[in-house]
């Protein structure tokens, strides 16, 4: 018998979390690991754009952190029993040495730019919204649980990797990015 992919247990507003404890789909947490899952499918339409095997790569790296939050996040924190995958202050490192080493091969900014430019660099800034919303909605949780703040350093460090990387697209593409100049 083929495994069926649905299973009617949340037909009434409530779902599970890793654990087996049962809450509203309308909790915080389930808007912190649901927003959190919104940024990894994001990031696979940056993914799936005609980009260098190394910015791939680096993004596949990304999307399999943002299923170990995404665990992390749904796990029922009075299950501590569970063996799951963990977040490590390396892989926040990784995208700091990732942003630096973009960063220093793109010009200096002189003030704030518009998203667009090319589809590539317009869907990795609406990857960046993503991501500082899942952030909102971790540090939110936080307030009513501890989160581990690898977690939202993470993913704070990571709305600043899909900046520069679309800033890097931009260069790459030769897209113009396009100041801001506002009206004063």
């Amino acid at each position: 018998m083929a495994f069926k992919i649905y299973t009617k247990t949340g037909d009434k507003g409530q779902t599970s979390l890793i654990g087996g404890t049962r809450i509203p789909k309308f909790d915080i947490r389930i808007e912190a690991y649901g927003t959190v899952d919104e940024l990894n499918s994001t990031i696979g339409l940056v993914r799936d754009q005609q980009i260098d095997d190394h910015s791939k790569n680096m993004l596949i790296e990304i999307q399999d952190r943002l299923f170990t939050i995404g665990s992390l996040l749904a796990v029922d924190s009075s299950d501590s029993k569970m063996n799951l995958p963990q977040i490590f202050e390396a892989d926040v490192e990784l995208l700091e040495k990732e942003i630096d080493q973009m960063n220093d091969k793109l010009p200096e900014m002189k003030s704030f730019v518009l998203p667009g430019g090319h589809t590539t660099v317009s869907f990795c800034h609406m990857a960046r919204c993503v991501c500082r919303r899942a952030e909102r909605c971790v540090l939110k949780l936080n307030e009513k649980e501890p989160v581990n703040e690898l977690i939202y350093k993470y993913l704070n460090r990571l709305s600043d990797y899909l900046f520069v990387l679309s800033r890097q697209f931009s260069k790459d593409l030769l897209a113009i990015e396009t100041p801001w100049k506002p009206r004063l």
